[in-house]
């Protein structure tokens, strides 16, 4: 059971509007993302006839941005308002795919302009990210944090439930163009509730340097703490491999097991269910069992359920609820190594140093996603999408294996200092 504080801390925090604002602008935005990051693979699969290696370079343009961008953005973000920098990104967002619903009118949208769109979006979504991952250690108190977290993340999640779902509905049903407005008119609502909070934000002092040398700062910082190095490690080894899965796992879904893009979108969907689970039990399970165990335990069952995926065979009837679950447990065990990582990162950060850190561990960890995703191409092309696909799951495994065997297992049931 939640202690006395820590449920009047999440009373106090949901009475905050400023607060509120933030978590109702996340979750638009959110699913706003999510639409797209269905909208456009399954376009491209499904309507411009796309091969494996086609999607993985797709995936890979998409998160190119992470590599390229996230260690400037994590330097420009401690000196920003990262209201500023959410609106912005939203802004941004909002115009780009409204373009491309344009493009789609008029029959515009190929490959090459879908190649844009993914990069473009992908690049604002990673000052989005690490705006609001920095905003909150500026917006509530220390005690805070973990119900915040588990909120923010918990929008998140009721993106994911309603926005694969919607993006393949709408692919399926009527047209990428729209399936793309639909994701822009999303931003445009997250834009106009960030836009509100008022509360002035106390932006670190600065201190003028290089934008390098503050790069090399949040390097330092990260590369200095145990615990952070390992959450860069196990970060890295499941974001690479996990980018191989979705990459298969998009190719494998429609033509091996038949399904449609409108069933896709829900299967996927089921994440969403699972991580508001995982959202919960954040507040709940590391303060009883310790957040060490809770990261390990999470993480094996979550990477690890994967594995069942290249034994499916047979009629949706059959299929379909197994994906169901597999992608529940998924979100619940995914969220809860999520929210548990960040209130974990905030604790241990100087407010000075929150963006930095962030977009480090971003960089990291998601550096590698390109990579992961033109691995899975490859596999998919080479060995066939069940191959693959297991191969790409079981290196998934990696992840909680390094937190095992590392100093992040034996946190206790309180956040470090």
């Amino acid at each position: 059971m939640p202690s006395s504080s820590s449920a009047s801390s999440a009373s106090s925090l949901w009475r905050d509007g400023d607060f509120r604002r933030l978590w109702v602008g996340q979750t638009v935005s959110q699913l706003g993302e999510h639409t797209t990051l269905v909208v456009l693979p399954l376009f491209a699969v499904l309507v411009l006839d796309a091969g494996a290696g086609q999607l993985g370079v797709l995936r890979a343009v998409g998160q190119a941005p992470i590599l390229l961008l996230s260690l400037f953005v994590g330097a420009w973000v401690d000196r920003w308002r990262t209201r500023t920098v959410m609106v912005l990104a939203d802004a941004g967002r909002a115009v780009v795919l409204g373009a491309a619903a344009g493009a789609g009118v008029v029959g515009w949208l190929g490959l090459p302009v879908v190649f844009g769109v993914a990069f473009v979006v992908g690049a604002l979504s990673v000052f989005f990210d690490v705006a609001y991952q920095a905003s909150l250690v500026r917006l509530v108190r220390r005690e805070q944090l973990i119900p915040g977290n588990s909120a923010l993340e918990g929008s998140r999640s009721a993106a994911q439930i309603g926005g694969p779902a919607l993006g393949g509905a709408l692919v399926s049903l009527l047209s990428a163009p729209v399936a793309a407005a639909f994701g822009a008119g999303f931003f445009v609502v997250s834009f106009l509730s960030i836009r509100r909070i008022g509360r002035r934000e106390v932006v670190p002092e600065r201190v003028e340097r290089r934008v390098w040398r503050r790069i090399l700062e949040g390097l330092r910082f990260v590369a200095g703490n145990a615990s952070l190095r390992v959450v860069c490690l196990a970060s890295a080894a499941f974001q690479f491999s996990f980018a191989a899965v979705m990459t298969v796992y998009l190719l494998f879904l429609p033509r091996d097991l038949q399904l449609s893009g409108t069933v896709v979108g829900l299967a996927l969907a089921a994440t969403g269910p699972g991580a508001l689970v995982g959202s919960v039990l954040a507040g709940r399970l590391p303060g009883r069992f310790g957040y060490g165990r809770v990261l390990v335990w999470a993480a094996l069952v979550a990477d690890g359920v994967f594995l069942w995926l290249p034994a499916l065979h047979g009629s949706p009837a059959v299929t379909v609820p197994v994906l169901l679950v597999v992608n529940f447990v998924f979100g619940a065990g995914g969220q809860l190594v999520n929210v548990t990582v960040m209130a974990v990162r905030q604790a241990v950060t100087p407010p000075g140093m929150q963006g930095r850190a962030a977009a480090t561990i971003t960089f990291v960890g998601m550096g590698l996603t390109p990579l992961g995703s033109l691995l899975g191409g490859f596999l998919a092309g080479t060995w066939g999408t069940r191959a693959g696909l297991g191969v790409a799951a079981a290196g998934m495994l990696l992840s909680p294996a390094l937190m095992a065997l590392s100093p992040l297992a034996r946190l206790g049931r309180t956040l470090p200092r």
